[in-house]
């Protein structure tokens, strides 16, 4: 478990703040995570990783001359906000573009596609690569499903090599790709993880078990199967991984690789040892030749008990860049002449521009805030009660989390209505705010949703039934592809869904939006209420399912309320609309 912390809410910037202060020549803070505190060539390509705190010296850690020039960084196991990624990819850029990289998770993904195209818009040449390593996480025929664990280190280094050998951004990324393609990883855990400030780990590991190909955040295994001893462990990973040996290697004898050993957290270095002399015994007697491995903590997960092996399979272009040399605070390779220090002022962020939108979608904005303002509303005046649910089987700061969140977004509508904005960009900027401030699962959950939201309406036309149902269904998926979850589990998602359809099938039946919206909260409301008899499936409440029958999720509550409240408002815009109308006529 986790033993040192002050506010757990405060972990993750504190961590960071420390992180900065013992590392000073090498990395500087900038809003939303770090960056090099050293200059690099003009012109050159920046390479950002992203991703949850909690997996150091993931990411920040590899931040530093010949590896990463910036790492935007999310809460503890969370997304950093598309906000975030723009942050620091413009403090990273040197002017030749910008590649983002992280591993495949379903927020990430969703966070770093927004930064991609609000860099682009911004004349920040920018692309992404999602690292794909994990072989557990879904089979071969369908490898972009794949999770990135401690592979992303093969990738970032060779993206990160091209980049300072001069390569333009196109290039660099058609190296990080071929990187990509060329590792594998594999791993078990003996154990959960328990977050600052928990009683009890995210999740569990029957003793005397071993999770195989379990996710760094918990995320649960192919199976459970009794520990080994270390040479088994070994050979059951090498086996594992020898299985799924890349296209472009046509033979094993007489090839060269690199091999990853990584510890998760609660393994320790000489246990990882006794492993790896299995590993290098199993790899050699295939003909292999191993380049320069490293054994080690690179990619963690707090306490959790476990281990992964990574082979990053070399052609003579990836050697070169995996060889090459690398100075930061928790990575380094061979040497390398110190840059120059940036100056103090060159770290100033200027806040992104906000996209001319048409008078239509800036009239739509209006409509998007005073919904934002009476989702607020709802929200602060049933804190308690939301609290008082989430009590019954989780830990009670849902009501909390939800009034930080809605109030941040709120706040930010008002500014973006000052700056004219358009309602894709109003909702998208809510978004980061609601991210950002709320934090928790709600705050990812509602940040993926506003997100998606936006981007459906954009900032060019007047949102039609038609779009915001679009717009809805999106959110939904993109919720059940982050949070992974599905109807029936006793989340938001037991509501969601039932509006999303009912929304979509009233606009198709010909009703305006505003009735469409009204049927369709009835419904989320029909549908919340249910939960009540469902027995949580997935998060903290699973572990007391029993105890939670007759109390309806908290999540599916709140949402109702903020889809009822959005229901008033356009029931408002019409009756006053209606009103002009009539005034007109007369």
């Amino acid at each position: 478990m986790t033993y040192l912390f002050n506010q757990p809410s405060d972990f993750a910037r504190e961590l960071t703040e420390g992180f900065v202060a013992a590392h000073s020549d090498k990395v500087r803070q900038v809003p939303g995570g770090v960056v090099r505190s050293t200059r690099s060539p003009e012109g050159s390509v920046a390479i950002v990783v992203v991703g949850g705190s909690g997996h150091y010296p993931a990411f920040a850690g590899l931040v530093g001359q010949g590896l990463a020039h910036g790492a935007a960084m999310g809460n503890l196991f969370a997304s950093p906000s598309a906000q975030q990624i723009c942050s620091v990819a413009r403090a990273a850029h040197n002017g030749g573009g910008v590649l983002l990289t992280f591993g495949n998770y379903a927020g990430d993904v969703l966070h770093f596609g927004q930064a991609k195209a609000r860099l682009n818009a911004e004349g920040i040449p920018c692309e992404l690569l999602a690292v794909t390593d994990d072989i557990s996480s879904a089979p071969p025929e369908e490898w972009q499903k794949r999770r990135g664990v401690a592979g992303d280190l093969a990738v970032f280094k060779a993206a990160a090599a091209a980049a300072e050998a001069g390569y333009d951004l196109a290039a660099v990324l058609a190296v990080a790709d071929r990187a990509n393609q060329r590792t594998r990883s594999f791993g078990v855990a003996f154990s959960g993880c328990t977050l600052p400030g928990a009683d009890h780990p995210l999740l569990t590991v029957p003793e005397g078990m071993m999770g195989v190909g379990m996710g760094i955040h918990g995320e649960p295994g192919i199976k459970d199967a009794p520990i080994s001893s270390a040479d088994e462990l070994a050979e059951l990973l090498v086996n594992a991984l020898l299985k799924e040996v890349p296209q472009a290697v046509s033979a094993l004898s007489g090839q060269r690789l690199s091999v990853v050993l990584n510890g998760l957290g609660g393994v320790k270095y000489e246990e990882l040892f006794v492993v790896y002399r299995r590993v290098a015994q199993l790899l050699t007697a295939q003909g292999l030749t191993i380049v320069e491995p490293e054994v080690g903590e690179l990619v963690t997960s707090f306490d959790m008990a476990g281990l992964s092996l990574t082979l990053f399979w070399l052609d003579e272009e990836l050697e070169r860049f995996w060889c090459a040399p690398a100075n930061t605070p928790a990575f380094r390779k061979g040497s390398m002449t110190a840059a120059e220090p940036r100056e103090e002022c060159e770290f100033n962020v200027e806040q992104d521009s906000i996209p001319e939108a048409t008078p239509a979608s800036r009239e739509a904005a209006q409509c998007v805030a005073a919904a934002l303002a009476a989702a607020r509303d709802v929200i602060v005046a049933n804190v308690d009660e939301l609290g008082r649910i989430d009590a019954v089987a989780g830990d009670g700061d849902h009501g909390i989390g939800m009034e930080r969140g809605i109030v941040a977004a709120a706040e930010t509508a008002v500014n973006m209505l000052e700056k004219q904005a358009g309602a894709g960009s109003l909702l998208q900027r809510a978004a980061d705010a609601w991210a950002d401030r709320a934090g928790g699962t709600s705050g990812a959950i509602w940040g993926v949703a506003l997100n998606a939201l936006g981007t459906a309406l954009g900032d060019s036309v007047k949102p039609d039934g038609a779009r915001v149902a679009l717009g809805i269904r999106q959110a939904a998926e993109g919720i059940m592809h982050f949070g992974k979850a599905k109807a029936g589990d006793k989340t938001l998602v037991d509501a969601l869904l039932p509006f999303s359809e009912a929304l979509t099938q009233r606009v198709n039946a010909g009703d305006a939006l505003t009735q469409a919206w009204l049927k369709a909260a009835q419904v989320a409301q029909q549908a919340a209420d249910a939960t009540a008899q469902l027995r949580p499936k997935i998060g903290r409440a699973r572990p007391l399912a029993e105890k939670s029958l007759g109390t309806p999720d908290a999540g599916a509550i709140s949402l109702a309320m903020i889809l009822n409240a959005v229901a008033a408002v356009l029931n408002q815009g019409q009756t006053e609309h209606a009103a002009v109308q009539e005034t007109q006529a007369q």
